[in-house]
């Protein structure tokens, strides 16, 4: 018997493999700055969080010099200049298959915004994949929250599976009442991941969806 009626996914580090993407996008615009810039993908895992505001900050952003909303434009142009270098994590088809397989309905829930987030996933051949998909109405990816509440309210009765890579994923997920599984290989270390009191993956292969 399964556990759970409905499967809900992060995007950015959960599907899609796009923390190595993301560190060249705040690279890039650090070194324009003559800041510093991440010497590696841990690194970035390092200081990554949401709000992304307060990441921006430990990167060495100055936001007496350039506000937040000027530089997060910046940051969507170099990302979608590189998008292509971003691919679908190799388990994600088979995943999908699997939960749709057991009666499981699925749906994501990201911080994109909602006009992006789809063109990724229809690009990424998997938007068909999903009864829903919520994503912000601007590009500041401060939270997911509202969004995450919203769903719940009209989907009271579902038993949730949070699927994550952040311990932000946690966080909505708690939120909602939903049991959370962070996979340790987007935008966060798992030493991170492990303190948020959930289950942390290495592989969407290693959930089991099965009732104890």
């Amino acid at each position: 018997m399964n556990k759970y009626t409905y499967v809900i996914w992060d995007f950015n580090g959960t599907i899609l493999d796009d923390a190595g993407l993301s560190r060249k996008c705040v690279n890039r615009l650090l070194s324009e700055r003559g800041l510093r810039t991440l010497k590696s993908t841990d690194e970035y895992r390092r200081i990554f969080r949401f709000p992304i505001i307060e990441y921006y900050r430990l990167a060495g952003f100055d936001f007496e010099k350039e506000s937040y909303e000027e530089l997060a434009p910046k940051w969507v142009k170099l990302y979608l200049e590189y998008i292509d270098e971003a691919k679908l994590f190799c388990d994600v088809p088979r995943t999908l298959d699997r939960f749709h397989a057991e009666g499981l309905r699925q749906a994501v829930i990201s911080a994109t915004e909602i006009s992006m987030l789809r063109t990724q996933l229809s690009e990424l051949g998997i938007l068909n994949r999903f009864d829903g998909v919520f994503g912000l109405d601007n590009i500041h990816a401060e939270s997911k929250v509202a969004l995450a509440k919203s769903w719940r309210a009209a989907n009271p009765d579902e038993r949730v599976l949070f699927l994550g890579d952040t311990a932000h994923d946690a966080e909505v997920a708690a939120e909602i009442g939903a049991d959370c599984v962070l996979i340790a290989r987007g935008h966060q270390l798992r030493s991170t991941l492990e303190k948020c009191g959930v289950p942390v993956k290495s592989s969407l292969d290693e959930i089991d969806i099965c009732a104890d």
